[in-house]
């Protein structure tokens, strides 16, 4: 077989390897907003408390993502991959024993190792996508392997709405008037459905190592980018921000995720105070049409991509989430519920699109970059928490939607002009 065609074969087979990582970590994201109205039945907790469950998660993004990628520069993609899915099924296997003694700081620390296997997944994964091909169509190769991510975004849901949720929604008048023996039953055996599904994700992950361990993955070669004397830079350090566009894409992805996450973790909470919705009705809307939505937002948006830049169809989408957030902050009903439904379609090209605008043209420093973009990933630990504490102290989840409507503003600016390539002296 030529050369050429060898290494076409040894590139499709990667992608297609790699692709399989989207899946994984849009499992972790995406299962959070069946695991938060769970754990706070389960645990008894606020709404503050409960979105802890996000800190945990993208508090992991923001601690490990500069070890991930300096053990990626120094050690390579693959044996990146390797130690983020071992983590990954370390994390999943931890739910067991926090469900069964019904610990919600266990949770939150089996919650943490999973994401931070799943930090160096990504860190990995999305520049090896880019990478693999032709430069200038990085943007549309990323949104189609994130198309991929969107099936997990669209099963996790569903499995999560089918085997942990119970369906059982006792009030707190109802709690108060159980004996303590009732109580701990019952709360013993909402936690305890946890248990069976993170036993099979456990098992599925190392089965995921497996393939990887014995297949040869093509080690990227980069050219350094120069600096001002036209020398060749190997560093891995902050001088990555003298490109502009890294630092205003490494804010955009902080507000994005602060906004994804706030979106999905809370809309089980928002369709039972907006249309009194049961949570297994709610989780299997947010499957089957916000996730199903955004799983089709992508490959819709890898084809309009042919005809629209990526920065502008960016924009558009980001004026289009602030108009259906105002609809669903300012209705009731139905017409709240479903203007929430359609966020995630318009929501589903925003993270590979910043991503690959902003590690643009960098060369050896993309790795360095990539780390950052995923450490930005730390909104998603703070603006759930805050729109958690605007519920308590409001008494209204749809109040709490403004904060993310004002987080699609900033995706706007950088669509309209953080993207553009500058060099900082």
């Amino acid at each position: 077989m030529p050369k050429q065609n060898q290494q076409t074969a040894s590139n499709t087979i990667a992608f297609a390897l790699i692709t399989s990582l989207f899946f994984l970590w849009a499992f972790l994201h995406n299962i959070n907003p069946i695991l938060i109205p769970h754990l706070k039945k389960a645990c008894q907790l606020t709404d503050l408390q409960s979105s802890l469950i996000d800190t945990a998660v993208y508090f992991g993004y923001f601690i490990i993502a500069l070890p991930a990628g300096w053990f990626m520069h120094k050690y390579g993609y693959k044996k990146g991959i390797l130690f983020g899915l071992f983590l990954y099924a370390v994390g999943a296997a931890l739910f067991i024993p926090a469900a069964s003694v019904r610990s919600y700081n266990f949770f939150l620390f089996a919650l943490f190792i999973i994401a931070s296997g799943a930090t160096f997944l990504e860190t990995v994964a999305n520049p090896y996508i880019t990478k693999l091909g032709d430069k200038a169509s990085s943007e549309q190769r990323l949104n189609f392997a994130q198309s991929f991510n969107g099936v997990g975004a669209f099963i996790a849901p569903i499995i999560g709405g089918q085997f942990i949720l119970s369906g059982i929604e006792h009030t707190p008048q109802e709690t108060q008037q159980m004996s303590p023996e009732q109580l701990n039953t019952y709360l013993s055996f909402e936690a305890g459905t946890i248990k069976i599904p993170y036993m099979i994700i456990a098992g599925v992950v190392l089965l995921v190592a497996i393939f990887f361990v014995f297949t040869r993955l093509p080690e990227i070669k980069e050219e350094d980018v120069a600096d001002d004397d036209g020398h060749g830079k190997k560093t891995f350090s902050l001088n990555v921000f003298r490109h502009s566009h890294v630092t205003w894409a490494v804010i955009a992805q902080f507000f994005y995720v602060g906004a994804q996450v706030g979106v999905g973790s809370f809309f089980i909470r928002f369709s039972r105070y907006t249309m009194n919705l049961p949570e297994k009705d709610a989780a299997y809307r947010w499957g089957f049409i916000a996730m199903v939505g955004f799983m089709l937002g992508r490959f819709a948006g890898t084809f309009l991509m042919r005809y629209i830049k990526p920065n502008r169809l960016l924009s558009l989408y980001a004026v289009i989430t602030i108009l259906l957030l105002t609809i669903a902050l300012m209705a009731s009903g139905s017409i709240a519920v479903y203007a929430l439904l359609a966020v995630p379609f318009f929501m589903s090209i925003m993270f590979p699109t910043i991503f690959a605008l902003g590690i643009k043209g960098l060369g050896e420093e993309s790795k360095i970059a990539s780390s950052f973009l995923v450490m930005s990933i730390v909104g998603g630990a703070i603006i759930a928490p805050i729109m958690g504490l605007i519920s308590d102290k409001t008494g209204s989840i749809q109040m709490a939607y403004i904060v993310p409507l004002l987080c699609f503003g900033f995706i706007l600016y950088f669509g309209a002009k953080g993207y553009k390539v500058k060099v900082q002296n």
